[in-house]
């Protein structure tokens, strides 16, 4: 066996142990440590000294000596099946960015400052805070120790917590999908203005183009004497509506029209971006995230300097922060909370998982852990001064208060109100092409991490098929993606990016978290789970975090679900009131990827073959079944030993 590396372990003196712990697996856990995570399949044990009455030869044919039971013993673990170790992260920092770039999408730009301001102002960053702490955190604490921990994405870490629950991982395989089909959408739309910036004039700062109408009302800092109707509409609404979406075409979502060709080009430029940042894993990702996650700050800071110096900025900052005590007493600020803490970080994606699986298995996730959900609430919080201040400065301009000007929400603010102001300040040009440029790289990120996360998965859990073939797999997805996504493109794409946003994800991945928590803390164990964070960290979690993992963190995803059946939304886009049965299509699209956990735990237990154990040793060692029987023990969660793992290579 030369060539092959040792891993010896030495141990104190060890109680008998019950038939139920997998010693070998333990084993295995623990030179997968020592040895830079390589997976052992079969492995050789040898005990020096022997028990008491035994001998056991070492590696030169020798024989032990007989030693007291209880003595000193040292076990030779020695591989002889070698795969290829598991990807790292290059530097902690592709790490740190990848997670902030995956937690700050482009939600934070455009919904948390809208949900602040119709939940009572400063008066929301109560219920927000409380959220996050309570309910956020711990959710993206316990994912990356997961993730770290037992290096596996999310189908194949089941195998390690509760293998009757792993149809989640599945679920949030297709739920990534569905988020894939219409998230890309949003940058194709981004690339069109991008593209559209490259001119003396911004096509959506005059009336006079091919697509506007005769409602299209010109709003310059000179026109004073141009005024604002119910039936006006901006420059920059009909160019979002009538030129890039082309919405005007399609009557709703049982006629969606042609494919836009213009759209089906910008999406193909995004995906081949994504292809090529990806196709390598987190060795090329991590280095792209460098400019992606950073840029957009750099952006945000140059947009909040020039959004203070607009007249008018200041009344969009007062009505942003002005607390509304009263709006506490709802319900529904307290829904929109939770939801928004809880799409803003992210858990449960399977992101965070496969992200932490590629960290060194010491690696200190518990500050990473607060440090990124903490940059992600601080950035969410600027976000809104960034859009605000142009807000105040639209309703200067128009004569309006700020909320008649900010009732637009998700895209449309974005598109139409932040577009509209670009367009009407000095150096409008460059300030759109950092603008677009900056919602283009907020959502590579997330998409980057998304696809992430089902690559890891499927690799993990089909290695043999598919880590030799990643480029080519990835490529699949990748046209998955595209395909799945040509509904979007059509004219009336809106609509149906609508209605995935509010049926086919949400209500999906808050369940499947809520089951993942319950599968960790109730039955892995908050206990066992917590001495596997020791193991990693060196100190065992506080009575905060269990107390969160055990009861307060399902209670808060359980009200996010009961809200979300008792007062479920209300859609509209633009002038188009989806019909009930859309609702309908909706939750079926939901449920599509659900389905998959009671499936998967019908399909375990129709399969599962009863209770064994299954050991590889020689056959011929009756002196191996003592040594297991006599020292069979969960290694790495229990403190009654002391153990060294020196590794020798031969």
């Amino acid at each position: 066996m030369c060539g092959f590396p040792l891993c010896v372990l030495q141990f104190a003196p060890l109680p008998s142990i019950s038939e139920d712990d997998h010693f070998v697996e333990k084993i295995q856990d623990s030179c997968n440590f020592s040895l830079g995570h390589i997976l052992f399949k079969h492995i050789s044990l040898l005990v020096y000294p022997p028990l008491s009455g035994g001998t056991a030869s070492g590696p030169g044919g020798g024989t032990g000596s007989s030693v007291p039971l209880g003595g000193l013993r040292t076990l030779v673990v020695q591989q002889t099946s070698l795969e290829r170790p598991r990807e790292t992260w290059s530097k902690k920092m592709d790490f740190l960015l990848s997670v902030i770039g995956y937690a700050v999408d482009l939600g934070n730009v455009w919904r948390f400052p809208y949900i602040c301001y119709q939940n009572g102002g400063g008066a929301f960053l109560l219920p927000y805070l409380l959220m996050a702490v309570f309910g956020g955190v711990p959710l993206f604490y316990m994912e990356l120790a997961l993730g770290q921990f037992h290096r596996s994405g999310c189908i194949s870490i089941w195998k390690h917590i509760c293998p009757i629950f792993k149809g989640i991982g599945f679920a949030i395989c297709i739920i990534a999908l569905y988020i894939a089909f219409y998230y890309n959408t949003i940058m194709a739309w981004a690339l069109y203005y991008l593209l559209s910036s490259f001119r003396p004039t911004l096509p959506w700062s005059t009336c006079s183009n091919s697509w506007n109408t005769v409602n299209c009302n010109l709003y310059m800092s000179t026109d004073h004497n141009v005024s604002w109707s119910n039936s006006s509409t901006s420059p920059a609404e009909e160019f979002y509506t009538r030129q890039v979406l082309q919405v005007h075409l399609s009557p709703g979502l049982h006629q969606l029209g042609s494919v836009s060709w213009q759209l089906a080009l910008c999406l193909l430029f995004i995906f081949t971006i994504v292809y090529f940042s990806i196709w390598k894993g987190v060795k090329t990702s991590g280095k792209v995230v460098w400019v992606t996650a950073t840029f957009p700050y750099l952006v945000l800071l140059v947009l909040l300097i020039r959004g203070a110096t607009l007249p008018g900025a200041w009344r969009g900052v007062v009505f942003y922060l002005k607390p509304d005590w009263q709006k506490l007493l709802s319900t529904t600020v307290w829904i929109d909370a939770a939801a928004q803490i809880f799409f803003s970080l992210g858990p449960g994606f399977g992101v965070l998982l496969a992200f932490a699986s590629y960290n060194p298995f010491h690696n200190n996730c518990y500050k990473d852990a607060l440090v990124t959900s903490s940059v992600n609430c601080l950035t969410s919080f600027l976000s809104g001064f960034v859009i605000f201040t142009v807000l105040g400065y639209m309703a200067e301009m128009r004569h309006q208060d700020v909320d008649a000007v900010a009732k637009d929400a998700g895209p449309s603010l974005l598109f139409i109100i932040y577009a509209e102001a670009i367009a009407n300040m000095p150096a409008a040009t460059f300030f759109s092409i950092i603008f677009f440029l900056m919602i283009i790289m907020l959502g590579l990120d997330s998409t980057f991490a998304g696809l992430e996360g089902v690559i890891t998965a499927m690799l993990d859990e089909f290695p043999q098929t598919l880590v030799k073939r990643r480029e080519w797999f990835v490529f699949g997805l990748v046209c998955v993606c595209y395909l799945g996504a040509l509904s979007t493109l059509t004219y009336g794409g809106a609509f149906v990016v609508k209605l995935f946003e509010e049926y086919a994800t949400g209500p999906a991945v808050i369940t499947v978290v809520l089951l993942e928590v319950i599968a960790v803390s109730w039955f892995y164990g908050t206990n066992r789970f917590c001495n596997d964070i020791e193991e990693m960290l060196g100190f065992y979690p506080g009575c905060f975090w269990r107390v969160c993992w055990v009861a307060i963190c399902p209670c808060f995803l359980l009200f996010i679900i009961i809200s979300f059946l008792a007062f479920p939304p209300e859609v509209r886009l633009f002038n188009y009131h989806y019909p009930p049965w859309t609702t309908v299509l909706g939750y079926c699209i939901g449920v599509s990827s659900f389905i998959c956990v009671p499936a998967y735990m019908v399909y375990h237990l129709l399969n599962a073959k009863g209770h064994y154990l299954i050991t590889h040793t020689h056959p011929q060692s009756a002196t191996m079944k003592a040594i297991l029987k006599e020292t069979r023990l969960g290694l790495c969660h229990q403190q009654r030993y002391s153990m060294r793992m020196p590794c020798i290579t031969k």
